[in-house]
């Protein structure tokens, strides 16, 4: 096996990041933003049939050098790599998703930074409901960035709940605690979310591309521009006007054909 070496160069190349990175709250947010906007959240490897493999010259080559977004584990993994490089104090961490209802298993990757005696909250692959910026983790504060609102509660077994504000309420959207994780737990993780057929992600196509105020968000055929308080939605067709959609708004370049991707139903 290569031994990994993390190449800031390339990183920042694909970033798009020209600042100096320093382990200071500024460059927490800048690596954060520069990542998000850049590097799009989408599981198309799992549609090919490939899976999803998290070794860090993986994860690097297929983000960083192959232009490929991907999913919690391989956005908050780079992510991860990134922030250890530049010296920041970081860890891994697992949640339990609630936006069905129910509680999930612990199956989503995000990273928790502590600064300057505060913890921080870095999700770089939440899909459409990822923050746009680092949140700190205060319990029972509301935290509003540019449209959207969160905030961190305690909930009884589940431990902290991060929530959003929707349509005048509050939504669950994962619960974790801060206990150790190990590269085992997140391998379970992974291949569970990339092979069972419950899975949302083995039985969707999904790609989610952030932008300073809005997103393009892909859902098996429906395409969706959201800016502001504006939301746009295509309905895409099978075949080539598919790949060209990724491509445009995604910077997906899968470059095999359109019939290579498995078949989904659509309710």
């Amino acid at each position: 096996m290569t031994e990994f070496k993390f190449n800031a160069s390339d990183y920042l190349k694909r970033i798009e990041m020209s600042k100096k990175v320093l382990p200071t709250l500024e460059s927490l947010h800048d690596l954060h933003a520069a990542q998000i906007f850049s590097i799009p959240f989408e599981n198309f490897d799992i549609c090919l049939g490939n899976g999803v493999h998290l070794s860090p010259n993986h994860i690097f080559d297929k983000l960083v050098h192959k232009k490929r977004g991907g999913y919690c584990y391989e956005l908050n993994g780079l992510m991860l790599m990134a922030l250890k490089f530049y010296g920041f104090d970081a860890k891994a961490a697992l949640a339990r998703v609630h936006l069905s209802g129910a509680a999930s298993g612990r199956n989503h990757q995000f990273t928790v930074v502590t600064l300057n005696n505060e913890q921080w909250i870095l999700d770089a692959g939440f899909g459409s409901n990822t923050p746009i910026a680092p949140l700190p983790l205060v319990l029972n504060k509301v935290l509003t960035i540019k449209h959207k609102t969160y905030r961190y509660v305690e909930r009884e077994l589940v431990g902290i709940m991060y929530q959003t504000w929707v349509n005048g309420e509050w939504m669950d959207l994962y619960s974790f605690d801060l206990g150790y994780v190990c590269q085992g737990d997140i391998d379970y993780a992974n291949y569970y979310t990339s092979t069972h057929p419950n899975s949302f992600f083995f039985s969707s196509r999904v790609a989610v591309q952030p932008f300073s105020n809005g997103m393009y968000s892909l859902h098996n055929f429906t395409l969706k521009k959201i800016e502001g308080n504006s939301t746009q939605v295509i309905e895409l067709p099978p075949g080539e006007p598919y790949m060209k959609a990724l491509e445009d708004y995604f910077g997906i370049a899968l470059e095999v054909p359109y019939d290579r991707l498995r078949g989904i139903s659509v309710d």
